[in-house]
């Protein structure tokens, strides 16, 4: 199941709800929307491969409980670039914490060649904290471009800070004398999402 096909059953991209760390979950209020029965739409939903669960609430509102946290990993890249300031070049400048989150994504697909990284991408490679967390970010993007107020300055920074954490904390390619294997070919595929996503130069 992607996310794509999440959102053709329920006739609009659902919303990520949570932080993902122990479940991805998805809330949709499409039955509501479309006036169609949420028992129905639901019972729909639950044929889907990847989905262990879904709840209707309140007055229709579906949960949606995923197998595993999926993303989209051919995004439509941002239609926004903000006119943040290249300089100061600290923490404390948006402008710099995206377009260097851009850039380490970039190099770690460079690293990811030169040692050997295999290709590939098993979701459930993906238990650590810290790759949820962008996970649950982008799982932000179809809902925002599909919006009025997409949000984008935010979107940005808050995902440019998420994949900061897991490049530092859970890194995407082998630490000293670790082999190469699928846990790193999933993080160096978030690694090429979030590249395609964030903008900036390929080098600072």
């Amino acid at each position: 199941m992607t996310p794509g096909e999440l959102a053709g059953v329920l006739g609009e991209p659902p919303v990520p709800e949570g932080t993902w760390e122990r479940e991805a979950v998805y809330v949709s209020a499409a039955a509501l929307r479309r006036r169609l029965p949420a028992g129905e739409l639901a019972a729909r939903v639950r044929e889907l491969d990847g989905v262990a669960a879904v709840e209707v609430r309140g007055q229709g509102f579906l949960r949606i409980v995923l197998t595993e946290p999926v993303v989209d990993l051919e995004p439509v890249a941002v239609p926004f670039e903000p006119a943040w300031p290249d300089f100061p070049r600290t923490w404390d400048n948006p402008g710099f914490v995206v377009r260097y989150g851009h850039a380490r994504a970039c190099a770690v697909r460079r690293w990811a060649g030169q040692l050997g990284v295999p290709a590939g991408f098993r979701p459930e490679e993906l238990s650590d904290r810290y790759h949820r967390r962008v996970l649950r970010v982008l799982a932000e993007l179809p809902g925002r471009l599909a919006g009025r107020e997409p949000g984008w300055e935010s979107f940005l920074l808050r995902l440019a800070l998420a994949y900061h954490d897991a490049h530092e904390r859970a890194p995407a390619v082998p630490v000293g004398d670790e082999e190469p294997g699928p846990v790193h070919a999933a993080r160096v595929r978030v690694a090429d999402v979030v590249g395609k996503v964030l903008p900036g130069p390929d080098r600072l």
